[in-house]
Order: C-alpha cells, then structure tokens, then sequence
C-alpha cells in the first residue's frame, strides 16, 4: 500500500521547516502541532513522522513532551527522529509514544549500535535516514558532509536488515522546487525489497502522483502541507 506521510518539524516549540538543511534559518509556522497532527488524522491519514530540530543540534532528543502530546490526543502512529544515541534516548522515546524510530548520524558514527537496534528492537521499529548531497552522505542536522557513498550507505544496512530508508537530497529540501526524482528512481530499482520514502521538494500533488509512479512506499510531504500546496483531500484519494 502506498502511505502518505506528513511531517512536523519541532524547533524551540514551534512548528517549522529548514530549507536545504540550514537550521539556523528555519521557516517559522503559527501552528500547533498537536492540532496539526489531529488534522490529519481526521483526514484518514494514520502515520506521523515527527522531527526534534532541537534534538538534532543538541545530540539527544528535546521535544518528549510535544511527542508525547501527539501521542496521548490522536491515535497515529509517530515515527520519531532527531537526536537519538543511546538505548537510553530509543526507550525513553517509545515511553513517551513512539511506535517507530528513525536514526541518521548514528549509522555513520555507531554503526555496530545501529545494527544491534535492527535486532533488538526489530526492523518494523527501526529505519534510517540517508540524508545526501550529490550522493554523499551528510550527518549531525545536515550540517557535515561524509566521503560515504549514499549506495554503499544504503547497502551496508539493507544487508544488515533494515527495511524503512527515508531519503533525502537536502538541496531540494523545504524549497519546493520538485524532489530528485532522478535519485530516488535509482534507489527504489537498486533496492526493490526496501520501503523507500523520499523527503523533501515536494510542492503539489503531481509530484507525489510521479512518486507513486516510481514505486516508493511512502511520501513525507512538510511544507506542501503547512501552505495548502497540496490539499489533504486530495492526498488521500492517492492511498
């Protein structure tokens, strides 16, 4: 089944967007996220994919209580990313209402911990994020690029186990200007048995048709969704 996935950002409690993973000039929204998150769900969609900004500048998760409050006012599953290190930042995260958890700088800077995770917690629990410009790796919020092929990244963890790839090319990020669909149809047919979700660039719903095209399993779409690009009506038709 193809899923939509919308995204919310979380800096400093509010709602925003950084665009090509500049995080210190984020869009600000005069949103509320748990307001936003019962939107969607109103709308039939059951995911969340909730992003702690703060947690990634910081190292360790920040916005437990804002995750927690998603949690406790709907009933869709979260997928948290941003900041998490440790077994300690995983449990404490699913305490506070996790179904699913996503990891970036780790896979690069602890990858025998992240492995272990892909057993201990389960590869429906566990994805990655590959974050990427020009096919290299970029780690801690985006701000510090690798020598790591984003393949050879891929591939080490898709053998390993990992199902859930979230892909990124940050230079399309938050700008909606149209996501690489170039890229992303090179991951999905290198990687046909992994569930591919791109981010970023999306900026209406003939992007997210062309996606659906290639053969992802899910869109995450954030900014498209805070200015009304994409109607929510209109998302769900797709699913």
């Amino acid at each position: 089944m193809f899923k939509i996935i919308p995204s919310i950002s979380i800096a400093d409690g509010q709602v925003v967007r950084a665009k090509k993973g500049n995080l210190s000039n984020l869009l600000k929204y005069n949103y509320n996220a748990i307001e936003l998150a019962q939107l969607y769900e109103d709308h039939g969609l059951n995911t969340l994919h909730l992003v702690d900004i703060d947690g990634a500048r910081n190292d360790t998760p920040v916005n437990y209580h804002i995750l927690e409050a998603i949690a406790g006012h709907t009933s869709m599953k979260v997928d948290f990313s941003g900041g998490i290190r440790t077994d300690g930042d995983v449990n404490k995260v699913i305490e506070y209402g996790a179904t699913y958890f996503t990891v970036a700088s780790l896979t690069v800077s602890k990858p025998e911990l992240v492995s272990s995770w892909i057993i201990s917690y389960g590869r429906e629990t566990i994805g990655m994020a590959a974050d990427c410009i020009d096919h290299k790796i970029h780690v801690k919020g985006w701000q510090k690029q690798t020598d790591i092929d984003l393949f050879d990244h891929i591939q080490k963890y898709y053998e390993s186990g990992m199902k859930y790839v979230k892909i990124t090319d940050i230079t399309r990020d938050g700008i909606m200007e149209g996501p690489n669909f170039k890229l992303i149809e090179e991951v999905v047919n290198k990687f046909p048995d992994a569930r591919i979700s791109p981010m970023g660039g999306i900026r209406d719903i003939d992007d997210v048709k062309k996606l659906k095209d290639i053969g992802v399993y899910a869109v995450m779409i954030g900014r498209a969704l805070y200015e009304d690009k994409i109607k929510l009506q209109d998302l769900v038709a797709l699913m």
